[in-house]
């Protein structure tokens, strides 16, 4: 009975329950890209200023995976879920008053900050509720945040068009309330202390092979999240300017963006598969080593036909790296220590995506060019593949090692 709560069918409610809310609260990140060009047009300020307010975002995003991580741990997810749709939708409503692109960027740290629950703290949520299925349970929650972005903008369209972004913010802030907080009391249900045990006695064991404490393994993944993203954001953050440089076209650029989040959502649910049979380790390792090869095929591809089919194979070999971490933290760390443990590695892939974006732009300013972005981009991808086939070396020392 101990382990009745795994892979049993509350869980797989539970399990769309999460994914539901997680395509909701996520929005709060890819609305303010949507709106970019408005709130640019409205406040008359440059591109830079106008990109002040996501950068806000996500920097609220990084820290709330954190915070909000370690307060799920501490008073369950239907709480913190509760507390943050009201700010989010709070931070919508500043957003909405704001006068000035600064207050408008305040606003979305707010935002950023409620938004993130539906993304770390309800991965480790929901990795409680399986075992068996645990990679697939982690990849379709993980994927609620890229469903997001492909499904809301679209029904924003119309009523930026028609009303404007203002108008678009008081819907999404009515939809927060009455969608996530309904949601949030139907997870209410409490992971029992004997599958939590049951669970530590797992991650224990391969705990031990790495010779790794909590603290030092969490320091590790995140030095190897930050250079991941790094490398993922060269592609994601600039497809449409290095498009524009090309000759394209920014419609251009965009649908490549979105054919790589149609590649990530397909890549996280086929990793989560693969990670219930390989592990977490091997399954981030063999999505990353594939992002470097899809990076390198980007350097001799500047024809339309070739950056679409490229753009569509990163996205294929990249969706599936950031919930492989929260796998990893899952398999080897304590249960109970799961919203902050994966929190804190989540966070540090985020902030590699923010450092990432802003290194290629700086590489181009200094060389006039992409080519050496992407090589940086392989590069920094190349510490994280190092840090993984570390650690993948180092479980099976030990365990030739152990007694038999």
């Amino acid at each position: 009975m101990t382990t009745s709560i795994h892979d049993s069918a509350y869980s797989w409610t539970r399990l769309a329950l999460t994914l539901a809310i997680a395509t909701v609260a996520n929005v709060g990140m890819w609305a303010i890209i949507v709106i970019m060009p408005a709130v640019q047009v409205e406040f008359g300020v440059g591109r830079a200023e106008a990109s002040l307010p996501y950068t806000l975002t996500m920097v609220g995003f990084g820290i709330g995976n954190f915070v909000v991580g370690r307060a799920v741990d501490r008073w369950g997810v239907t709480p913190v879920l509760i507390v943050c749709a009201v700010g989010i939708a709070g931070g919508y409503g500043l957003a909405i008053a704001s006068g000035s692109i600064l207050a408008l960027a305040l606003a979305q740290f707010v935002v950023g900050l409620g938004t993130s629950v539906g993304f770390g703290p309800l991965i480790a949520d929901i990795s409680h509720w399986f075992m068996k299925r645990r990679g697939i349970a982690v990849a379709i929650v993980a994927s609620g945040n890229y469903l997001s972005g492909a499904i809301w903008p679209i029904l924003l369209a119309g009523i930026l068009a028609d009303s404007g972004w203002r108008t678009a913010y008081a819907v999404l802030a009515i939809a927060t309330l009455v969608i996530v907080i309904p949601l949030a009391f139907a997870l209410r249900r409490q992971v029992p202390d004997s599958a939590h045990e049951t669970a530590e006695s797992a991650s224990a064991a391969k705990r031990r092979s790495s010779g790794l404490s909590p603290r030092a393994l969490a320091w590790l993944l995140g030095l190897a999240g930050i250079g991941c993203c790094v490398a993922m954001s060269m592609p994601q953050v600039h497809i449409v300017s290095y498009c524009v440089d090309l000759g394209y076209g920014p419609a251009v650029g965009a649908e490549m963006l979105s054919l790589m989040l149609l590649g990530g959502v397909g890549s996280r649910l086929l990793s989560g598969l693969l990670a219930d049979r390989l592990g977490g380790v091997k399954t981030l390792l063999l999505g990353s080593v594939l992002q470097a090869i899809a990076l390198a095929l980007y350097l001799p591809s500047d024809a339309l036909v070739s950056l679409y089919v490229v753009s569509l194979i990163f996205g294929l070999s990249q969706g599936g790296i950031v919930p492989s971490y929260a796998l990893i933290v899952r398999e080897y760390m304590p249960a109970r220590e799961a919203g902050a443990r994966v929190g804190f590695v989540l966070m540090a892939t985020i902030m590699g995506m923010a450092l990432g974006g802003w290194m290629s732009g700086w590489i181009y300013d200094v060389t006039g060019s992409y080519e050496m972005a992407f090589w940086n981009g392989i590069l920094w991808n190349g510490m994280n593949i190092a840090i993984m086939v570390w650690l993948l070396l180092q479980n099976r020392s030990r365990a030739v090692l152990q007694p038999a």
